[in-house]
C-alpha cells in the first residue's frame, strides 16, 4: 500500500484559465481562482479518493528575469497573480475530516515565531491536519521583496533552513504535556511551571518564546520539503516527515530513495520516518487508446510557441532568475550553455538538462520537462497497475500527482484512477486516523 498526494503547483494562484492553451475544461477559473470553491471541491474529492495530503505551492514575487521583463509572466499568468495560501487552509478543511493540507512556508518570509504560532493555530483549525512545506525561496526577486539585496547562496540558505526548523521546533516545545489544566473548580487554566521560554539563539534566528498559544492536536507540525540536491536531502533526513522527489525514471527513483534512507540512518532516524512521494503527471482516459491519443497530443503541443515560451520561462525561473534563457538563441547547442550561474533549484535545473546532450535549446525546450508521466498513460486500470509495478520495484512510499486542477482532471484522478487503485488494494480505503502525522505513519 502506498500514499497519494496532490501537488497544487500553482498554489493559491491563477489556475488553468485559457482554453486556447489549457484546453476546453477551464470553467470559470479565469475569474474565480481567487475564491475558495475550486480548492474546497478539490480537497473534498481528494478525501473521497483516500489521498494523504494536498501540498500547496507558494511564491511571493512577479518574475521578470525572462527577457528582462514581467511581460510574459503577467500575460500568461505564470506564478502571478497569486494569493497567500494560509487563509485558504481552514476553508479547504471545512468539508473534510481526514486529508492533510500542507501550505508552503518560506524561511526568508516567515520568522520562526510567526510560523510556529501560525501553524499551531492552523493545526487547531484543521483538527490536526496541517503540515508545513518548508522552502528556502528561489529568486532574488523574492529576497528583494523581503528587504534583501540578493538571495543567499543555494547551500547557505539550506543551512539557514535547518536552523529555522530547529527554532520552530524549540518554540513548539515550550508547552509541556499537561501544562493545560483547564481546572474550572480551582480557577487554574495553565500550570506556569510547565511553560518555558525557548531562548533559541542561532546564526540567523533568535526567539525567546514561549509560544502564546496552546499546542495543537499534533504538537509538532509535520514537515514537508523538496530538493534533489545534497543540502535538500539533508534537510529532509534531519527534519522531514515527507519529501517531494522529482525523478524521471524508476532507476532514478530507486537511487534517490536509497540515498535519502542512508542519510536518515546517519541522522539516527528510521527510513520509514520520511515518506518519499514521487512527482508524476499521469495521463488518464476512459480507454488506453484515448489516453495514448491524449499523450501524443500533449507531446506535439510541447513544440508550440506557447509551450516553448513556457519552458524557457520556467528554466529562467528555476535558475533563480540568474540565467535568462529567453536571451539565448534557440539553435544554441545545450552543451554550450553554462548553467553554473544558477542559484535557484539546482537539482531541478540539472533535471531539465538531463539526457539533453547533443540537442539544441529549441529541441530541449520542446522535449525536457521537470515532471513526467513516468509511463503512467492509459485507462484507470492500466495506470493503476503500472503504479503498483513501479512502487513494487522502487519500494515506496507513493506518488505526488501534479495535474492541472480543472474539475475534469480532478475527476479523472479521484473518481477514475483512485477507485482502480483501491480495487487492487494499493491505496487506503478510508482513514484509520484523523491527524496528518498519524496518516503519514500508518504505512
Amino acid at each position: 500500500m502506498f500514499h497519494l498526494g496532490w501537488f497544487l503547483g500553482s498554489g493559491f494562484g491563477i489556475q488553468p484559465w485559457n482554453p486556447a492553451v489549457d484546453g476546453p475544461w477551464t470553467g470559470t477559473n479565469v475569474r474565480d481562482w481567487t475564491k475558495p470553491d475550486l480548492y474546497v471541491d478539490l480537497t473534498d474529492s481528494l478525501e473521497r479518493a483516500g489521498f494523504t495530503y494536498v501540498l500547496i505551492e507558494d511564491t511571493a514575487m512577479v518574475e521578470d528575469s525572462f527577457r528582462g521583463s514581467a511581460e510574459v509572466s503577467l500575460r500568461r499568468g505564470f506564478m502571478a497573480p497569486k494569493n497567500d495560501p494560509m487563509p485558504l487552509v481552514p476553508l479547504m478543511a471545512q468539508r473534510t475530516k481526514h486529508v492533510g493540507i500542507v501550505p508552503t512556508v518560506s524561511t526568508i518570509q516567515y520568522h520562526p515565531y510567526l510560523a510556529a504560532r501560525l501553524y499551531t493555530t492552523l493545526d487547531h483549525l484543521t483538527g490536526g491536519r496541517v503540515g508545513m512545506n518548508v522552502v528556502t525561496s528561489v529568486t532574488d526577486r523574492v529576497a528583494q521583496n523581503y528587504g534583501m539585496e540578493r538571495h543567499l547562496d543555494h547551500d547557505e540558505r539550506y543551512l539557514m533552513a535547518q536552523e529555522w526548523i530547529e527554532c520552530v521546533k524549540a518554540l513548539q516545545g515550550t508547552w509541556e504535556d499537561g501544562a493545560v489544566l483547564a481546572d474550572q473548580e480551582n480557577g487554574v487554566y495553565a500550570d506556569h511551571t510547565r511553560v518555558h521560554p525557548a531562548d533559541f539563539r542561532g546564526r540567523w534566528f533568535s526567539s525567546r518564546g514561549p509560544l502564546n498559544t496552546v499546542p495543537g492536536p499534533q504538537g509538532r507540525i509535520p514537515v514537508a520539503s523538496a530538493g534533489g540536491s545534497v543540502p535538500g536531502r539533508e534537510l529532509a533526513a534531519a527534519h522531514g516527515d515527507t519529501q517531494m522527489a522529482m525523478c524521471k525514471t524508476v532507476e532514478d527513483m530507486k537511487a534517490y530513495r536509497a540515498d535519502v534512507h542512508a542519510r536518515l540512518l546517519a541522522h539516527g532516524r528510521k527510513p520509514s520516518d520520511v515518506k518519499l512521494l514521487f512527482l508524476a503527471t499521469p495521463i488518464v482516459a476512459a480507454s488506453d487508446e484515448e489516453a495514448r491519443v491524449k499523450a501524443e497530443a500533449a507531446r506535439l503541443s510541447r513544440y508550440s510557441d506557447a509551450a516553448v515560451e513556457y519552458n524557457l520561462w520556467n528554466m529562467s525561473y528555476t535558475s533563480g532568475g540568474r540565467i535568462d534563457f529567453g536571451g539565448i538563441d534557440l539553435d544554441t547547442p545545450v552543451d554550450e550553455i553554462d548553467t553554473s550561474a544558477g542559484n535557484g533549484e539546482r537539482s531541478s535545473l540539472a533535471n531539465l538538462f538531463q539526457g539533453q546532450s547533443g540537442k539544441t535549446l529549441r529541441q530541449m525546450a520542446g522535449e525536457s520537462f521537470q515532471i513526467t508521466d513516468l509511463g503512467l498513460v492509459g485507462s484507470p486500470d492500466t495506470v493503476a497497475a503500472k503504479m503498483g509495478e513501479i512502487m513494487d520495484e522502487v519500494g515506496g512510499d507513493g506518488f505526488l500527482l501534479y495535474t492541472p486542477p480543472t474539475r475534469l482532471q480532478i475527476a479523472e484522478i479521484t473518481d477514475g484512477l483512485a477507485p482502480a487503485l483501491r480495487r487492487r488494494g494499493l491505496i487506503r480505503d478510508g482513514y484509520t486516523y484523523t491527524t496528518l502525522r498519524e496518516n503519514l505513519q500508518e504505512f
